[in-house]
């Protein structure tokens, strides 16, 4: 209940979500092939991921206004390796918020990036993803890393991904995010309106969904080509 009232709920509808509502979400992922299973997953590689969420972080600095933002890095030593790029993400975000295995807190501040440490059992740590939640620039990306037999070169590992640019799905995505965030560190929140919006946007047009399966089969290409 406590999270719904952060969320900015009212007392009384705060009760009613805790009592009706499903378990919190514990994966980005799954909540979002939950909600749009018309989503289609890809296995990429490492280098394949690396590079499209370069594209989404690049393309939210440069474009989008006071986005929202979360990111998943796994472990603590991927999140250092993006820490540049994301501290000057922060700087002109609503909220950023980074999850890692073992990251070492520091205290928030405003246009600070905002890191949440993951404990041992938590789901995320298997979870890359980075949601842009802007009303002029949304754009999700989540991918889980697939289970392998035997240890394998950083470079060579893959994962099953999903990606969107399509309001709705960024939503959920940071919805999820937001959440996650609040069982794991409930004061991430900055004072203002709640986030994110408690309205739903408008879905994407018929031309940006067609635009988007084009992508889907050209990235599948690509991918296909490095192997």
């Amino acid at each position: 209940m406590l999270a719904h009232r952060r969320a900015g709920l009212s007392l009384e509808a705060a009760v009613r979500r805790a009592t009706t509502a499903p378990a919190s979400p514990r994966s980005v992922f799954a909540e979002v092939r939950r909600h749009h299973p018309e989503l289609m997953p890809q296995v990429l590689s490492k280098a394949t991921l690396a590079a499209l969420s370069h594209a989404i972080e690049d393309e939210c600095c440069a474009r989008a206004a006071v986005p929202l933002l979360f990111g998943g890095f796994q472990r603590e030593q991927f999140l250092r390796h993006s820490q540049a790029r994301w501290a000057e993400l922060a700087r002109t975000a609503r909220a950023a918020v980074a999850f890692a295995h073992s990251a070492s807190p520091a205290p928030i501040a405003p246009g600070v990036l905002t890191e949440v440490r993951l404990p041992d059992d938590a789901f995320l740590n298997r979870e890359w993803f980075v949601v842009c939640d802007a009303a002029d620039l949304p754009a999700f990306l989540a991918a889980v890393e697939l289970p392998r037999e035997r240890p394998v070169p950083d470079g060579r590992r893959a994962f099953e991904a999903l990606w969107s640019v399509d309001p709705q799905v960024v939503r959920t995505a940071s919805r999820a995010a937001a959440a996650i965030a609040d069982d794991y560190r409930p004061d991430w929140r900055p004072p203002g309106g709640p986030l994110p919006e408690a309205d739903d946007p408008a879905p994407a047009s018929n031309d940006l969904a067609r635009a988007s399966a084009l992508f889907d089969r050209m990235l599948g290409y690509v991918e296909a080509s490095r192997t």
